[in-house]
Formats: C-alpha cells, sequence, structure tokens
C-alpha cells in the first residue's frame, strides 16, 4: 500500500470552560467535545519525490511547514526515525477556516493516522497523541474523534457515552478570531460562569437530548461574543428557525444549532446561507476513530 485516503472530521464544543492559567502561558480547560461528520479529505501518498509536498483545494491554504498537516508529517517521521521517501498530502478542504472546528488540528491528526498505516509503524494511540500534542491541543482529540472530555490543556481525554442522533447546523460569519487574543482575555481563568460540565456529562450518560442542548456553554463566547454581535443574531436566528440549542464553538466565529426535526434544520441552513456563505448541515459522528 502507497496510498491512503481518510475523512479528517470538525468538532465542535458542547461545554468550554476555561480554568486557569499555567506558568508557561498556556491556559487549563475542561470541555465536552463532539466530532461531527463534516469533514475533509486527507489523501497521503509515499513513494513520489523528494521532501514533503502539500496540495489542498483552497488557493489561500499554506502548503508549507506553517501547516499542521505537513507539520504532523515531519514530526512522525523524526520521531520514528522513519526515512523520508517522499510525501504527497492531498488536502480536499470543507470544514472553515480558523473557524473554532479544529480543521488544521484534524487534517494534522488524519496525516499521523495515515503514515502509521502507510510506514507499518505500528504505533499506539497513546504514542500518536504523544506526538500529536507537540502540534497542537486539539490534535490528540481529533485522533480519537467521538465523545470526549477535555481536560489539562486538551490532552487528557475521557471517553463518553455516544450523543444521541440529531442534527447539526454549523454556520461561520466571514471574519476570523485569534484563538491566543481571546485567550489572554479569560482573566487566567477567573469567570463569573462556567458551563454545567458535570451535568452535560451526565445527560450524555442517561442519552437525555434536551438536557445536553440546555446546557450548551461556552465561556469563551463572553469575549468573542462582546466583539462580534454577529455571533448572537447566528444563534438567535438557528433558535427562532427550531434548533433546541444553539452556542459557539471553540475561540469561535462558528456558532451552531442543534436539531432534532430535519426539515427545520434544512430551513434554518436555507436562511443562514443567504447571508453566510459557510453554512453546513451535517450530523453528529457517534463512534470514535480506530488505529488503521
Amino acid at each position: 500500500m502507497n496510498q491512503i485516503t481518510l475523512q479528517a472530521h470538525a468538532k465542535i464544543n458542547l461545554t468550554l470552560d476555561v480554568t486557569g492559567k499555567l506558568e508557561n502561558g498556556y491556559h487549563t480547560v475542561k470541555m465536552v467535545m463532539q466530532s461531527l461528520a463534516l469533514h475533509d479529505d486527507v489523501t497521503i501518498t509515499r513513494g513520489t519525490a523528494n521532501g514533503i509536498q502539500m496540495k489542498s483545494n483552497l488557493r489561500f491554504l499554506p502548503t508549507d511547514d506553517s501547516n499542521l498537516a505537513v507539520r504532523a508529517a515531519m514530526l512522525l517521521l523524526k520521531e520514528t526515525g522513519i526515512k523520508n521517501d517522499g510525501i504527497h498530502i492531498q488536502l480536499f478542504k470543507r470544514i472553515p477556516v480558523a473557524a473554532g472546528l479544529a480543521g488544521g488540528s484534524t487534517n494534522a491528526a488524519a496525516v499521523l493516522r495515515a503514515l502509521n498505516k502507510l510506514y507499518d509503524i505500528d504505533l499506539s494511540m497513546d504514542d500518536l497523541c504523544e506526538i500529536g500534542l507537540k502540534i497542537g491541543a486539539d490534535v490528540p482529540y481529533c485522533l480519537h474523534g467521538g465523545s470526549m472530555l477535555a481536560e489539562g490543556i486538551g490532552e487528557i481525554l475521557t471517553p463518553l457515552p455516544p450523543m444521541p442522533n440529531c442534527h447539526v447546523i454549523v454556520c461561520k460569519p466571514s471574519f476570523s478570531v485569534v484563538t491566543a487574543k481571546i485567550y489572554a482575555r479569560m482573566n487566567g481563568g477567573k469567570l463569573p460562569l462556567r458551563p454545567d460540565t458535570a451535568g452535560m456529562i451526565q445527560a450524555l450518560e442517561n442519552a437525555d437530548y434536551p438536557a445536553i442542548c440546555h446546557r450548551l456553554f461556552n465561556v469563551m463566547e463572553t469575549v468573542t461574543g462582546v466583539d462580534h454581535t454577529e455571533i448572537k443574531e447566528i444563534e438567535d436566528t438557528l433558535l427562532e428557525s427550531g434548533a433546541d440549542g444553539a452556542v459557539m464553538s471553540g475561540s469561535g466565529p462558528t456558532v451552531f444549532g442543534l436539531f432534532s426535526n430535519f426539515d427545520k434544520a434544512k430551513l434554518a441552513m436555507q436562511t443562514l446561507k443567504t447571508h453566510y456563505r459557510e453554512t453546513y448541515l451535517t450530523t453528529i459522528l457517534r463512534e470514535p476513530n480506530k488505529i488503521l
């Protein structure tokens, strides 16, 4: 085998809490993460040429080592001592860029999983996560996928029961935000409002969809949402269109809404699409990833 194509899935935050700040400047978090069916396609081919090459369907996307997918390939080779016989990465993007959906991290995770298979390295999931953490805090979660509690800086992962099936509208407004700048304004985790993370976990354990929708909360929205009123406007549109719950994902600016009714979700997508090009109707992804 010299080629493999993997789906790299987006994630949303059902809850996101910033719990503190470490001496090295990183913030600690406690958040419930969920994979979506919305995905990029990542095709890895080995034995193509010297070095690592990458192409994408998005012209503005960097294809050098500033791209996490390329960085993942470089780091895996370095960490394992595998000789590079030429690696080509073909990336077809659907996940909005710089959106709070872990698009770059999930591409990096797909590259790690693919190369582990193509080169018969036989690294465990823990091994891959250790490498992935050096690329970004969301990469270990993206390697696993599914429903997870993430703590620490995002690397301490606890599997949670699968979320009940539902439809998801994902809507990214035309602007982007810088995650580091949002974290810098989180007051070191000293916040007046926090998500009910324990309640969200209990809701997942009970497969209680209404309770899940009721407990959607993201502390970073208290910063990003103040700067950008469109976030609240998108949430209001989703709720008025029949969403059972809506909240911002990650540091933003993407907003998602959960729907039990497909027709209402489809109508909400059509309504938002007239103003926001990057609006998608998808579903949650219940099954976690497996080692290839």
